[in-house]
């Protein structure tokens, strides 16, 4: 390190004053620590730093990224870094930098115990399910609002959310569905080939779809698509301070901004899922008829056979109930967004995650109902 760029005086005792001069930029080459390590280690008796700098002092990143390892170094002597004798813009860079080192260093400790590691996760999950119930009192009280006629309800805002949620998920449901029922087509032929029953892949098809599996892949294209959406968009208003604005002008966030998604997809996600039971056994049809040379008009009529009104309603029924989970799911991750841009990135990944496990233990809990009640 060039000499004229830094000065050491001990005038005070205990006191190691560092003044600094010259070109500190990085265009001059990233400057090291050692020498001012070399004079701390030959005074042991130092406990404080003081820095001051010359106003002739160029600098840029390479005089925060060395002041930074200076500081670092420091806290492991326990001598104390005092900053007031740098330039005002160089002290909020350095904060800035010493924030994101002590969020680093603040990470679960790997030396935890097994034990601590379970408490500290379940005391989480209790915390997640106070403010997910929470959440839903709050989502409650403002459906009683809207009923009344008192919340603050934008219909434009609405109708611009249902396009999004309908007609802009249509092709890739579209392509999902289809390819769905030819694969169940394609499975289930060959099981049946063996005892000459092809005829019944259209019961097969018509049935998977219309009962469960159209409304559960629609539920999960609905939840990577519009769930992640709505996490990021809540997400980035949490991030720059406009639900705090809403708060502030009196106006309820879960009113103005969940309660329109919530509806959107409600109403939204049985459409979809009826139209995605129409292209199921179209995909069905096509490798039934194009490719196993099956009648069309018998498989058409197996398929009308087979398919009761009550498969259609337990269907439609999922179809509300996942609707009902993508749509908290998203709002809740991001209104709980932290306040940055990787808070926001978290919040869609943790959105599309909730939206997708909620509707597989949804799943789960109506079969079993519908089981129990012989629907």
């Amino acid at each position: 390190m060039p000499t004229e760029k830094i000065i050491f005086d001990y005038s005070i005792p205990k006191t190691l004053l560092i003044k600094l001069s010259g070109d500190w930029q990085i265009s001059a080459g990233l400057l090291s620590t050692d020498e001012v390590t070399s004079q701390l280690n030959s005074h042991p008796n130092v406990a404080q730093i003081n820095i001051s700098v010359s106003q002739e002092l160029k600098w840029d990143s390479g005089l925060i990224s060395f002041l930074l390892k200076l500081t670092r170094e420091c806290e492991h002597k326990n001598i104390s870094v005092a900053r007031e004798g740098l330039p005002q813009e160089a002290q909020k860079l350095l904060s800035l930098a010493l924030k994101i080192h002590e969020k680093d260093i603040s990470s679960p400790n790997a030396s935890e115990s097994f034990l601590e590691k379970i408490g500290e996760k379940s005391l989480q999950i209790i915390e997640s399910l106070h403010s997910g119930f929470e959440f839903l009192g709050d989502i409650a009280v403002s459906f009683g609002r809207l009923i009344t006629g008192k919340s603050y309800f934008r219909w434009d805002d609405f109708m611009l959310i249902v396009q999004r949620c309908g007609v802009e998920t249509l092709l890739l449901v579209s392509l999902i569905s289809l390819l769905v029922g030819m694969i169940l087509a394609f499975v289930g032929s060959i099981q049946l080939k063996v005892f000459g029953a092809q005829i019944f892949i259209s019961d097969m098809v018509g049935i998977a779809m219309v009962r469960v599996l159209s409304a559960v892949m629609t539920g999960i294209i609905v939840s990577g698509r519009i769930g992640a959406s709505f996490a990021a968009e809540l997400g980035m208003m949490q991030a720059n301070e406009e639900i705090d604005a809403l708060k502030t002008l009196g106006v309820s966030p879960v009113e103005f901004l969940v309660i329109p998604r919530i509806l959107a997809l409600v109403i939204m996600m049985p459409i979809l899922t009826i139209y995605a039971d129409f292209m199921g056994i179209l995909g069905g049809f096509i490798i039934s008829a194009g490719m196993l040379n099956l009648n069309p008009v018998e498989y058409l009529n197996h398929t009308q056979q087979a398919v009761k009104l009550s498969y259609v309603w337990v269907g439609l029924i999922h179809s509300i109930v996942f609707g009902v989970i993508v749509a908290v799911a998203g709002c809740l991750r991001g209104i709980e967004c932290e306040r940055n841009a990787a808070g926001v990135g978290v919040a869609t990944t943790s959105a599309v995650v909730t939206g997708i496990t909620g509707i597989v233990v949804a799943t789960a809990i109506i079969t079993y109902i519908c089981q129990f009640l012989g629907v």
